[in-house]
């Protein structure tokens, strides 16, 4: 009897290709906000996209070793808690996927709200509660600075996954076939 496997190839590659994006976008695709440490990151509607796409595994694998890379890179080391937050951002997402439907191609008012409304959740678990919580156990960060890096974080994060997210969703679920939108000629 053959066992099934926790991940498919697909999924495997969709990781290792999102993760390099990741690392590209999170670099290079941030607009800085005036708050040390804090950007307005245009990666996080990808890694939103990813992870309705592959799924929560995925979306939290992407979002632990793409930030790990882009950390090391960019800083030296990795930042343990902020690379916790993005993964627990991705697997979050990711666990709204079979709700979306968008491998149907529907990407209405209702998959909206249900997208929007997962990601605020999802920022506000990553970014206020984890990042700042861990920064302080971890790394032993002041509270008040931690915890205004999160709030700016999640409001912004906020805001460009709700914008480029959404739009990102719109158009790849245009070029999916509608379930149900084929019909058989007699």
């Amino acid at each position: 009897m053959r066992k099934k496997q926790l991940l498919s190839i697909r999924t495997i590659v969709a990781i290792g290709i999102g993760s390099a994006v990741f690392l590209v976008l999170g670099r290079f695709a941030a607009i800085p906000s005036g708050i040390p440490n804090t950007e307005f990151q245009t990666v996080y509607a990808f890694l939103a996209l990813m992870a309705i796409l592959y799924g929560p595994i995925a979306g939290a694998s992407i979002g632990f070793i793409g930030h790990c890379l882009k950390d090391i890179t960019a800083y030296g080391s990795p930042w343990f808690s902020w690379i916790i937050a993005s993964s627990i951002f991705g697997l979050v997402i990711g666990l709204c996927r079979r709700s979306l439907r968008i491998e149907d191609g529907f990407f209405g008012l209702k998959q909206l709200l249900i997208f929007n409304m997962t990601q605020i959740i999802a920022n506000i678990t990553a970014w206020y509660l984890v990042a700042p919580t861990l920064d302080i156990w971890i790394y032993a960060e002041p509270a008040d600075k931690v915890y205004i890096q999160g709030g700016v974080s999640c409001i912004f994060n906020s805001i460009t996954v709700g914008v480029l997210g959404s739009i990102l969703l719109a158009h790849y679920a245009k070029t999916k076939i509608k379930t149900g939108s084929l019909k058989l000629e007699p």
